[in-house]
């Protein structure tokens, strides 16, 4: 008999079935990859020459990296990207500007805030997929270490000092939590 740590995991009314969780995850991940990418286009924007940005642009290099991985598979994987994609190409934008015009400082909370709720996200996603799936499991797992780097430097850049910081990124949690919602069923 197996053990329980080895057992399939039974399905509850209301989960996805293996393929619709698979569009869901390559769904969402693109859609925060592609929103990643704006809010850094837009830090960029505001910031021009500031300290920060050749981190930031560091950061932004990877997160195409990983968009374009996601861009890929969508179609290999006949997944749909989201229908949002047009808001998430003017939110994202509109957050890291409004995030970079309160100063570097809260440019970095937005960013420690939104990976912080990334990590967990790509956590629950390596644990769905489990033994299936390898090679979505690893790439989810490298791009996870990359957003871990990302909330690191964040942090070490300042994050913490920002403008009304809780406040600040208690509602970007909260956004990028609803995005990803969305993202995964639109």
């Amino acid at each position: 008999m197996p053990s329980p740590s080895h057992a399939k995991k039974a399905r509850l009314a209301g989960d996805p079935d293996p393929r619709q969780l698979l569009e869901r995850i390559l769904r969402v991940d693109h859609a925060g990859e592609y929103g990643a990418k704006r809010i850094y286009e837009g830090q960029l924007a505001v910031l021009k020459t500031a300290p920060s940005t050749p981190t930031i642009r560091h950061m932004a290099k990877q997160e195409q990296e990983h968009l374009d991985a996601f861009s890929r598979l969508l179609p290999q994987r006949r997944v749909r990207p989201t229908l949002l994609s047009p808001l998430w190409h003017v939110g994202g934008f509109a957050m890291g500007a409004a995030t970079a015009l309160l100063g570097e400082k809260a440019a970095m909370a937005c960013t420690e805030a939104v990976e912080e709720v990334i990590d967990a996200h790509y956590t629950r996603q390596i644990e769905a997929l489990g033994e299936s799936e390898p090679e979505l499991r690893e790439l989810i797992e490298k791009f996870r270490a990359d957003e871990i780097e990302h909330r690191d430097t964040a942090r070490a850049e300042g994050a913490h000092e920002a403008p009304a910081y809780d406040l600040l990124s208690k509602g970007i949690k909260a956004v990028t939590r609803g995005a990803i919602w969305l993202s995964e069923r639109v």
